[in-house]
């Protein structure tokens, strides 16, 4: 009898498959590859099965399959994690990609979403009522992972990070009992979900918090891009303005190549420069005063400040960006933007090596920066920017090329750091990089992790081990 490298019997298999309403993909299934590829190409992971869940009832099946067997799990959502940790060798993958429902309540000002939904999904639902939940920069990205890593995005400095606005998350656990974690119920679980990443159990949906934004969900953003020799200058003023802007308007602040293809003016593809893309969601009529500060700075080759729908601007960059290409990130919070970064920014901004390659900045302030550091597991909240950088290319020979360009930057850079980096940006890094992104609250999830699952099933992640003594009460 043929075995999976996970030493299981092709019969064991066929008994899960026959348990599941979804679909189980193994090796020898046609779409085998196609179903375990994901975002990043450079990642390339040969798991036992994947098993494409259609409900809650398909997952609590997987993972008490996994756990009776020994099997090793991997959780996939939306893909887009940046290590790939949606899939893993010899793994059984729980992939929740057929989980796409999304229910708005209007006069609650709610959205419930499956845990397979992208943010395109949930922006749709929502923008149709004029209103959303904070979220990230792509429509591609999957609200699985961003949510339980912490989520910043657009609307943070007014409406918090997106586990600021989590009201509940239905959670399969290590036992396979399904339960519905809140501020009222399992509420030490709750706290981990919110920036613990995926270490605690398979959340098949989550409950949001919406809000009114802009003119019924028209914001007023767009780019502003500047010649790379004006980055030091556009870097200062940026970093003693966006602590006085209103919440309404955030903008987050990148190193790029502009893109060669529409809208962008031919005359400045291929060209590199420093951009702030802006996002003000608050009343029209008050919009002048608002952006006049930010579209009147300095010489900008291009300003595209422009009303347009909130889809429109999370999914302004996913054309761009598409599943497929080659990635290798490195990360760091930052509370300040210092001259010393700011000389290093310059440096690695002139040896961008590809056209996708980039380096972001996303402001961390506001009502993201009023939430004490230990109200949730997300710990970075004293102000300052998530950045990352990013080589990126669609071609794997240039992979050598953007990697070791993204970690020569981030090795000098990373002086100027907080110390640790959002852990939706980690690679496989290691524990010390694992302990540092969570700061003073890594103890007390190895405690909620030790109660909820002591034997570490879940630990294809960013992984925090279960504490050694008593869980977590």
């Amino acid at each position: 009898m043929t075995t999976t490298s996970a030493g299981l019997g092709t019969q064991m298999y066929e008994q899960l498959a026959s348990a599941l309403r979804g679909d189980l993909i193994t090796p020898e299934d046609p779409g085998y590859d196609a179903a375990r590829a994901v975002y990043n190409a450079m990642i390339d992971k040969h798991p036992a099965a994947i098993a494409r869940c259609r409900d809650s009832a398909d997952v609590v099946e997987c993972v008490n399959f996994a756990r009776e067997h020994g099997v090793e799990v991997a959780v996939r959502s939306g893909g887009h994690n940046a290590a790939g940790l949606g899939v893993w060798d010899g793994a059984l993958v729980i992939d929740l990609s057929l989980l796409r429902s999304t229910t708005v309540n209007p006069r609650e000002h709610t959205v419930r979403v499956d845990a397979g939904c992208t943010w395109g999904d949930v922006d749709h639902a929502t923008v149709a009522f004029g209103m959303a939940t904070p979220s990230g920069f792509l429509a591609s990205t999957g609200v699985g992972g961003l949510t339980l890593g912490g989520g910043i995005g657009y609307l943070s400095r007014r409406f918090g990070l997106t586990v600021d606005n989590l009201l509940a998350a239905d959670v399969v656990l290590a036992d396979g009992t399904l339960i519905t974690a809140s501020e009222s119920a399992h509420s030490d679980l709750f706290w981990a979900l919110r920036g613990g990443g995926g270490n605690f159990g398979v959340v098949t949906s989550f409950t949001f918090r919406c809000h009114d934004i802009g003119d019924a969900g028209t914001i007023i953003g767009g780019p502003v891009l500047y010649d790379l020799a004006d980055t030091a200058e556009v870097m200062r003023w940026y970093r003693e303005l966006i602590p006085s802007l209103p919440e309404e308007l955030s903008g987050w602040i990148a190193l790029l190549t502009i893109p060669p293809a529409p809208p962008f003016p031919e005359e400045l593809w291929g060209r590199k420069a420093c951009g702030i893309v802006w996002c003000y969601t608050g009343p029209h009529d008050r919009a002048d005063e608002v952006l006049g500060p930010v579209t009147s700075f300095g010489s900008p080759l291009l300003a595209g400040v422009q009303p347009m729908p909130f889809t429109a601007l999370q999914s302004a960059f996913d054309g761009l960006y598409p599943a497929g290409l080659q990635w290798y990130w490195r990360a760091d919070f930052f509370n300040e933007i210092s001259d010393a970064a700011i000389a290093v920014h310059l440096k690695y901004g002139e040896q961008l090596p590809t056209g996708h390659s980039t380096m972001h900045m996303y402001p961390i302030d506001g009502a993201a920066s009023r939430v004490p550091a230990d109200a949730t597991a997300f710990a970075y909240r004293d102000g300052g920017w998530a950045g990352v950088i990013v080589g990126v290319d669609p071609d794997p020979a240039n992979a050598g090329r953007i990697t070791q360009w993204a970690r020569n930057y981030w090795q000098e850079l990373h002086p100027t750091s907080a110390g640790g980096a959002y852990v939706n940006f980690l690679m496989n890094e290691g524990q010390d990089r694992i302990k540092a992104a969570y700061r003073g609250n890594y103890d007390r999830l190895t405690r909620v992790k030790q109660r909820y699952d002591p034997d570490n099933l879940f630990h294809v992640n960013q992984n925090i081990q279960p504490a050694a003594g008593q869980p977590e009460r």
